[in-house]
């Protein structure tokens, strides 16, 4: 299904749409990033499934007003059902991914989900729309090494493999933002509405985080000092899912994708200038593997 849906559009778009893709794959990963890093912050105050489901209600209610603004057409059934379906999925990953960075490092958890999120996507977008020019998988190559090595701790590869199951978190809500990423881009691919459809994913998103809420009777109470940070998280968070859905549009799943899940380095940089988090040697080699990442994917 899937890749007769994806054959019926174009092979491949010109340089200049395959440039606006990039740029807005590196916006998207700009905002998660700096998104994750407000949303580790809001989890460690309020907890990681209050902090999701408020900064969902402050996206919902800014959607709407640019919705009155701009006055976009209510999206096909289609849409709207993978939409739901997508916002489900990231919900999960995100309060698994909040939660995971509410209790260890946020240089740990961030690019460990984000290694499994561009894999999936990658995967189907190779099945689907069949294998892009040899630099751009150079690039993924590239980008897939540099969230490997941001992810490691001080002591590298063998630590991080001896604590697996301190991982499985991180590792849960890659695959929940990698089946986002593909069922986002499903229902956005053909291009038309792009703020409805971030309605219905959050509309999802909400509905599982109140469902989960109510079933554990767990308090809606949070701090009011803590409403800042969260609607910034809320906010930054539409960024990102804004520029994937521009960036999907403009060209393929896996290239926008693999330049999403780069969101880590933000993240990172963040938890190193604020919050003394250090970065080692194998840390800046990621950070530099993902410009090189960029680079292939933009000649």
């Amino acid at each position: 299904m899937l890749k007769k849906f994806y054959r019926a559009r174009r092979r491949r778009g010109s340089k200049i749409t395959d440039m606006a893709s990039i740029i807005f794959g590196l916006a998207s990963a700009l905002s998660w990033g700096a998104g994750d890093f407000t949303g580790g912050l809001a989890a460690r105050r309020v907890g990681a499934y209050r902090s999701v489901f408020y900064a969902e209600v402050v996206g919902v209610l800014f959607l709407f007003l640019v919705i009155a603004l701009t006055g976009e057409d209510l999206p096909g059934s289609r849409t709207i059902f993978f939409a739901t379906l997508a916002g489900v999925f990231g919900t999960v990953g995100l309060m698994l991914l909040y939660h995971a960075m509410s209790v260890g490092m946020m240089s740990i958890a961030a690019p460990v989900s984000a290694l499994l999120a561009a894999a999936l996507p990658v995967a189907v977008g190779i099945f689907a729309e069949g294998l892009p020019d040899v630099l751009t998988l150079i690039g993924f190559g590239f980008a897939l090494f540099a969230i490997w090595m941001i992810s490691q701790s001080n002591d590298g590869v063998k630590d991080i493999l001896s604590h697996l199951s301190d991982l499985k978190l991180p590792l849960l809500a890659g695959l929940g933002f990698g089946f986002y990423f593909v069922l986002m881009h499903e229902a956005t691919s053909g291009g038309g509405a792009v703020i409805w459809p971030m309605v219905f994913s959050r509309a999802g998103g909400m509905t599982l985080v109140t469902a989960y809420l109510l079933l554990t009777r767990s308090t809606w109470k949070i701090e009011w000092n803590a409403l800042p940070i969260i609607s910034l998280n809320g906010i930054l968070d539409l960024g990102g899912n804004f520029f994937f859905i521009l960036a999907g549009q403009s060209g393929r799943l896996d290239v926008a994708s693999v330049l999403s899940s780069l969101f880590p380095g933000a993240t990172v940089i963040l938890a190193w200038i604020f919050l003394k988090e250090r970065l080692n040697r194998n840390q800046w080699i990621g950070v530099f593997a993902a410009l090189t990442a960029i680079v292939l994917m933009t000649i």
